[in-house]
Order: structure tokens, then C-alpha cells, then sequence
């Protein structure tokens, strides 16, 4: 189940984007990332505003009721260790280096992303490339496929009503792009091209606990609300080719090496 990705996943992963590996971890383990998640939910229940405990980023968001709720933790694992050792997990990181082409790795991100039912908490079209290169040398492409791979882990089973993620097939070859709707596309003046998403398919991953998304940073992709009645949490660790990144991520962990 840790084994570097075939001939065949990589081929896919360039033709889509995006690539699923169905049941990498078992349902013993994804009762201990729940416990995890609880307690990451436990520390936010007294914050009034985003704040930095543990050496973990706590991100509020208003919920459709206007209440505070968690939305992520960014350096997740520095409020709850388990999640750090799942970074590091070969079944992350050996895909990884298969796509990357490369033995050792620069973990960036470990995230916990919650989505509560009805929380209203959705993610527009995007690039992860926007997050990751923010001008001024914060970002070198240095290897191959964008130097970048993120991995989502499947917690809740995520299905159409629950939020699930989405991406446009093919788009990791447009490059660097904004996203309008149709009212405004081509009005700006940047010469970053302008795409209305709701002219291209989109498709919705379905997956259950234990499985794994991997995608690169130019993918585009996107997230509705919750509408369902249970939870839809993801655990988010990525990934850059050594000496891509250059920006300063808050909490614990940031930029170890990984190899093996």
C-alpha cells in the first residue's frame, strides 16, 4: 500500500490532474484521527477569533449562523501530534516522490479541515499555485510536475451532499490561471488568463475513510457546503520538491525533510 505509484496512476495523474488511492489506511486508524480531530475541536471551543495555540494556526469562520466555528487548522499536528506522524506516513510520501521525481521531500502543509452540516463553509475555484507562490521569490519551480503534490485523507465519507472536492480534468496544463464567472471574464486587464469554470466539466471525487487524493498545484478544484447530516473532515499534508518553497508557514513542522 506504500508502494511508488505505476506506469498506469501516472499516466492517469498527468491526463486528470488528480489521482485516488482507494483505503490506504485502515479504520483503526481513522478512529484515532477522529480522536484527533476532537481534540483540535475541543481546544477551538473556547476561541473568539482565529489564534496560534500549540504551535497550531486556529482558523474561525462564521457558520450559517453567524457562530464561530473551526473551519481548518494549519500545522495541525502542533495541536495534535498524531496528525504530524501522519505526514510522514510512506503512503503519503512515496507517491509523492514518484510524481515529483525525487527521494526526499519538503513538507509544507498538515491540515484539518472540518465542514460541520449546514456550517456553510465552501471553497470557490482555485489553484493551490495561488497559496504557494505568492510573488517576490517566495516560489521556484524547480522539478517536475509544478514541484508541488497535495494529498487529501479521506476522514467522513465524502459524497455529493457532504462538500465533496472537485476538479476540472486537464487543467494542470493551463497553467496559471484567475477564475471569473461568465458576467466578467475577460475585463481584466493582468495578464494572468482568465477561465469561467462553468464552461469546462468538473468532476466530484466520492470516496470513503482511508482513501487519498492526490493532486499537483496548478489542478483546478473546488468545494460546495456541507448540506448533508454528518461531518466532512479531510486531513491535508503537502508536499514540495526541496528548495522550491521559500515562504514562511506559521506552526509546527514546517519545512522538515522527508526521505527514505
Amino acid at each position: 500500500m506504500n508502494a511508488p505509484l505505476t506506469q498506469q496512476e501516472l499516466t492517469e495523474y498527468d491526463e486528470t490532474g488528480f489521482l485516488v488511492r482507494r483505503g490506504l489506511f485502515s479504520g483503526q486508524e481513522i478512529d484515532r484521527l477522529l480522536e484527533s480531530f476532537h481534540l483540535l475541536e475541543s481546544k477551538a471551543s473556547s476561541l473568539t477569533e482565529s489564534a496560534l495555540l500549540d504551535g497550531a494556526q486556529f482558523v474561525m469562520a462564521p457558520t450559517g449562523s453567524q457562530d464561530l466555528a473551526i473551519a481548518r487548522v494549519v500545522w495541525a499536528g502542533g495541536g495534535a501530534p498524531y496528525l504530524l506522524s501522519i505526514g510522514a506516513d510512506e503512503r503519503l510520501t512515496t507517491p509523492a516522490m514518484s510524481l515529483l521525481g525525487t527521494k526526499r521531500l519538503t513538507q509544507i502543509l498538515n491540515q484539518a479541515h472540518f465542514k460541520r452540516p449546514g456550517d456553510g463553509i465552501a471553497f470557490d475555484w482555485h489553484q493551490d499555485i495561488e497559496h504557494r507562490d505568492k510573488g517576490g521569490g517566495t516560489w521556484q519551480n524547480i522539478g517536475q510536475r509544478g514541484s508541488y503534490v497535495q494529498t487529501i485523507l479521506i476522514i467522513d465519507s465524502m459524497d455529493e451532499a457532504s462538500g465533496p472536492i472537485e476538479f476540472i480534468p486537464g487543467s494542470q496544463h493551463w497553467g496559471r490561471v484567475r477564475f471569473t464567472s461568465g458576467d466578467d471574464a475577460g475585463t481584466s486587464q493582468h495578464a494572468t488568463p482568465l477561465i469561467d469554470p462553468t464552461h469546462h466539466a468538473s468532476i466530484p471525487v466520492i470516496g470513503q475513510p482511508g482513501d487519498v487524493i492526490f493532486f499537483g498545484p496548478y489542478t483546478a478544484h473546488m468545494s460546495k457546503a456541507n448540506t448533508s447530516d454528518h461531518y466532512r473532515r479531510v486531513l491535508i499534508n503537502g508536499y514540495a520538491t526541496p528548495g522550491a518553497n521559500h515562504r514562511v508557514y506559521p506552526g509546527a513542522g514546517l519545512g522538515r525533510v522527508l526521505e527514505h
